[in-house]
């Protein structure tokens, strides 16, 4: 079988991707997989990284602050469209799968028009604007979120959850204690805000260093490598002579996210799909801090969908400054709220879900 798989633009729609590729090569390992993209995004360098091929095509978001300029991203897109049918016609794909992003817009409907079958696969609790576009062209829509009947045709959805990174499970506390030279039998903080980090949250922590200093707790701080070399600055100041005796662990990117996890009891996190997949597989109690710079707000809407089962915290942007510390102390020390939160969120965890919606590109294929 010959798979098309599109989309890209961030991380969270690129790992998704490549996951379901890997799954696909897993249950047939004779299989071809292309995939296509969008010209200077991220996929362009992370897909090759994974092993796998991909085109480039010249589309672009459009302008919605300056419409006037949006003349040369609809040629663009009349460009794209094109040379997606001609990767169509040349690679002859059996199934074609669209994860998000501006590629998977212009892949996915050269695909339907040219009778290929289409999968989609939506990471957020609010669908994304390409994904709403392509819902009539779709045959399945794999979704992460109960609900999204009020995005897509309730026949076409299946629920299956969003892929994660492997390897996150099997971490112990001894051997993460030892790792980032903590006490395995104090209580942990993680604070993680992606690999490029997020600054609200890292302000927030600045702010309250010296209330974390003082607690009987131990920090997990990754700070993303914008915001490095201030918070690391700012922990300095705060220790002064008193270094050596710090229960704060300061990194740009944590490798051993197994480790980090195996040793947290509180994580603190944006809310992005693929952190809220991963913190709902661990059963990790967490505070989320959707970010307020994405599209439609679909942060706030992935938080939601577990804060309303008393599956997590929810501290927004605006209020971090002020809240975020104090919340996560009140939080690690409540052993009861806790372990409510670690039961909760662990009911929502989908498993293998790379595995199944691979498992529903195959079915599509056979067809």
């Amino acid at each position: 079988m010959n798979y098309l798989i599109s989309g890209g633009g961030t991380g969270g729609h690129i790992f998704p991707a490549v996951s379901i590729a890997n799954a696909l090569r897993e249950l047939d390992p004779d299989c071809k997989i292309l995939f296509v993209g969008a010209l200077g995004r991220m996929e362009m360098e992370r897909v090759p990284q994974a092993g796998y091929e991909i085109i480039g095509l010249p589309v672009r978001g459009f302008n919605r602050q300056q419409p006037w300029k949006n003349i040369s991203v609809i040629w663009d897109l009349l460009r794209s469209l094109r040379q997606a049918k001609k990767i169509i016609r040349d690679f002859k794909p059996d199934v074609a799968v669209g994860v998000g992003g501006y590629a998977s817009g212009a892949a996915m409907k050269a695909a339907a028009r040219m009778g290929v079958p289409v999968l989609l696969q939506e990471q957020n609790g609010f669908a994304g604007v390409t994904n709403k576009l392509l819902r009539n062209d779709a045959e399945k829509i794999c979704v992460a979120y109960e609900g999204m009947e009020k995005f897509f045709p309730k026949d076409k959805i299946i629920l299956t959850g969003n892929p994660v990174r492997q390897n996150l499970e099997g971490g112990s506390k001894e051997e993460a204690a030892e790792y980032f030279g903590l006490d395995k039998d104090k209580k942990t903080l993680l604070i993680i805000g992606g690999s490029l980090g997020a600054r609200t949250i890292n302000q927030s922590v600045i702010k309250g260093l010296q209330e974390l200093e003082k607690s009987d707790i131990q920090v997990i701080w990754q700070t993303g490598k914008t915001y490095y070399d201030q918070c690391r600055q700012a922990l300095e100041d705060s220790l002064g002579s008193n270094q050596d005796q710090s229960n704060i662990y300061c990194a740009p990117f944590i490798s051993r996210m197994d480790l980090a996890y195996a040793i947290a009891d509180v994580v603190i996190s944006r809310a992005g799909a693929s952190s809220i997949s991963e913190l709902c597989l661990l059963g990790k109690a967490a505070i989320l801090v959707p970010s307020p710079n994405v599209a439609e707000d679909h942060q706030t809407h992935n938080a939601m969908a577990l804060v309303d089962k008393e599956a997590a915290l929810l501290v927004r942007d605006i209020e971090a400054y002020e809240h975020l510390v104090p919340t996560a102390l009140a939080l690690i020390n409540n052993d009861k709220r806790r372990k409510l939160l670690e039961s909760n969120i662990l009911k929502l965890a989908q498993r293998d879900s790379a595995k199944r919606i691979a498992q529903e590109v195959i079915k599509l294929a056979k067809q």
